[in-house]
């Protein structure tokens, strides 16, 4: 159990089909309670502002592309009368949809959901209602206790504590800076890019797992948030010192040296960790590109990706951060590396950027 009972959640959909799958979805969840079905935005805000304070949904599923009221328009009324209410948007996968979804973010929303066309066998995955339960109960967790600590779980190493870190890694700057999110990530990599206000000496890599089409407006997204130039990485660049390269959807991100110059290859291998793009390859050609000369950071999301290539991170040398459990959405990938002994530390999204800045500033020790 999450705490309080279990996480109160309103669908709004206006496809009938939709909200019977999706709730049966949820019901199989303990934790999960679906108090509430609407078929659109006015019906949404309407049965949020009739009920008590203390019994309104803590999450709202919102539909994006509805009649009447669409999810776009009902958004910042339903902030407006519900603050505390963490709002997920259901997303089409589609380029219309994809913008549709960045700009709800920008908007408010806490994050997303892209739902599965009939092709890929629409809302029956079990990847989809994965992925949907992990959301809702990581953001209500969040939403529950944002500022109280996650307490430091007895199995991790002692030198693996919130309090204690390991010394290792690159005694020079690093030669790349990588990255590594799933579920939560879109929010987390924009408060990290907002951070990195200063000129850095190495390139920023991301791998955020994220469908094709999506990756090009988030990159747009983090490039407008902060200082750093971003942009989704294209066969052949030339990764340049203080620019940030996100992995395209349904492309692995490769980096090779080519005399002496990082340079990006897209590759469409079989995924990895069920993902494409993936963080270990990612992270296997940049250990074999840059000798160790590494900092990597892993956010927020579910699964283990990025494991194993942060044990090749680290065995070449470089070092390893992994978010802390107290601020991500799903402590899947950061927690796999937490708990496997591999990361010099464990950080909140703030100290995680300035232990970057300070790396690719400086050269000392991250």
């Amino acid at each position: 159990m999450i705490a309080a009972g279990p996480v109160r959640v309103l669908l709004c959909d206006d496809s009938a089909a939709a909200r019977g799958v999706m709730s049966r979805m949820l019901a199989t969840d303990p934790d999960i309670k679906v108090i509430a079905k609407a078929v659109d935005g006015g019906d949404a805000l309407g049965q949020l502002t009739a009920m008590a304070s203390a019994d309104r949904p803590q999450v709202v599923l919102l539909d994006l592309e509805m009649p009447r009221m669409d999810g776009m328009t009902a958004l910042p009324l339903l902030l407006k009368a519900a603050p505390g209410t963490a709002i997920i948007v259901a997303s089409a996968l589609s380029q219309r949809g994809a913008a549709a979804t960045m700009a709800a973010l920008r908007a408010g929303a806490v994050d997303y959901v892209p739902k599965p066309s009939a092709s890929a066998g629409g809302m029956n995955g079990g990847q989809f209602q994965a992925e949907l339960v992990a959301k809702i109960k990581g953001w209500a967790r969040m939403r529950r206790a944002p500022s109280t600590p996650a307490a430091v779980p007895a199995r991790l190493p002692l030198a693996r504590s919130l309090t204690m870190e390991r010394s290792c890694g690159p005694a020079v700057r690093p030669r790349a800076i990588a990255i590594g999110s799933s579920t939560g990530g879109p929010q987390a990599l924009a408060s990290l890019v907002a951070r990195l206000d200063r000129p850095l000496g190495a390139p920023v890599i991301v791998v955020q797992h994220m469908p094709a089409g999506f990756t090009t407006l988030l990159a747009d997204h983090l490039n407008r948030i902060g200082t750093l130039p971003c942009s989704e990485a294209k066969e052949g660049d030339k990764l340049l010192a203080g620019r940030l390269y996100l992995a395209p959807g349904d492309k692995h991100l490769l980096i090779k040296d080519v005399g002496g110059t990082l340079v990006a290859q897209l590759g469409e291998g079989p995924p990895e960790n069920f993902c494409r793009p993936a963080v270990d390859p990612m992270l296997r050609s940049l250990v074999a590109a840059c000798q160790g000369r590494l900092l990597v950071a892993i956010l927020t999301g579910m699964g283990s990706d990025g494991l194993a290539g942060c044990r090749s991170v680290s065995s070449a040398g470089g070092s390893v951060l992994a978010q802390d459990e107290a601020t991500s959405v799903v402590w899947g990938m950061p927690g796999a590396v937490a708990k496997a002994g591999i990361a010099s530390a464990i950080l909140n999204i703030e100290d995680i950027a300035s232990r970057i800045l300070v790396a690719s500033a400086d050269g000392k020790r991250a």
